[in-house]
């Protein structure tokens, strides 16, 4: 008899778990011959709060770990990436993408993950700084994470959007819940499943399948979200996310998708926009005094 094939099941990424989305709602995802290839998790409103309080969970561990270990742990993620290059290569040609074309998002994808492991335990260097004073102190500003991050990631480069969305924001020590690429989404589960398997804390990363016509609202109206970044271009989204972002002030970023393969892409400036900047004064004893102490 004929074998039949065992199909891939593709969930969302929550906790470090792949449950079921809560509705029990889902969307069949076509190719470009209009053949259904699977059934997408259509994540809903329940999902998104799920994932936000993993990702707040997660965060006290995540940013208290030295700079190195975060730096250590990237690497790792592009480690197992490189390992399974030919399944990510074999997802985008699946969704419509030329086989070509779908290797260099792939090892552009691994290339931006190693890109900011390196930034990790550097950043601070470069965004921290001792201020000059006119009284007796000594004056330090450094960056530290903004904590929660929702993220809407690019619908067009599903793969090379969501490393290029993420990388940055663990790198500088937050965690976050990402939107991936609705009509191409079969990358983000496998790259959960890197994540999953790499060193990488439980909660650090949520990953939802869905519509962001749906989402972005609670993205951006969430109290105990800290900031959005989006790469979509709809404007009428952007606007609304901006409107709701307001009842917090949570920060919110609008990234261009269209140039997530240029080297204007990369830099640690995306760390640095999602930092906050604490400024510690210390006071120093009287040169006078401290001249008749020694």
């Amino acid at each position: 008899m004929e074998r039949l094939e065992i199909l891939k099941t593709y969930k969302i990424f929550i906790g470090g778990q792949f449950p079921r989305t809560e509705s029990g709602r889902y969307y069949p995802l076509k190719n470009k011959n209009g053949d259904v290839i699977t059934n997408i998790c259509l994540s809903s409103r329940k999902d998104f709060r799920n994932a936000e309080v993993s990702a707040r969970n997660a965060f006290g561990g995540w940013s208290g770990k030295s700079a190195f270990n975060r730096s250590q742990i990237l690497y790792r993620i592009a480690e197992i990436m490189e390992g399974r290059k030919e399944q990510f290569i074999s997802e985008l040609v699946m969704q419509g993408r030329a086989a070509k074309s779908a290797k260099e998002e792939v090892e552009l994808s691994i290339e931006r993950m190693v890109y900011y492991a390196g930034w990790c335990d550097k950043y601070q260097q470069l965004f921290s700084s001792v201020n000059p004073v006119a009284s007796s102190h000594f004056n330090f500003s450094v960056a530290e994470p903004t904590g929660v991050v929702a993220i809407i990631a690019s619908e067009e480069k599903s793969l090379l959007g969501l490393v290029s969305a993420v990388a940055p924001v663990i790198a500088g020590g937050n965690t976050c819940v990402v939107l991936a690429s609705e009509s191409k989404p079969l990358c983000s589960v496998t790259f959960a499943e890197v994540l999953n398997t790499s060193d990488v804390p439980s909660g650090v990363v949520n990953i939802l399948t869905g519509n962001s016509e749906e989402l972005h609202c609670h993205f951006s109206s969430h109290m105990d979200v800290n900031a959005i970044v989006t790469y979509r271009n709809n404007r009428k989204e952007i606007k609304a996310i901006k409107e709701n972002a307001s009842l917090n002030v949570k920060r919110v970023f609008v990234y261009n998708e269209n140039s997530l393969e240029s080297d204007k892409a990369e830099s640690p400036y995306f760390i640095f926009d999602l930092q906050e900047i604490k400024t510690t004064w210390h006071p120093i004893e009287n040169i006078g005094s401290a001249k008749a102490g020694y």
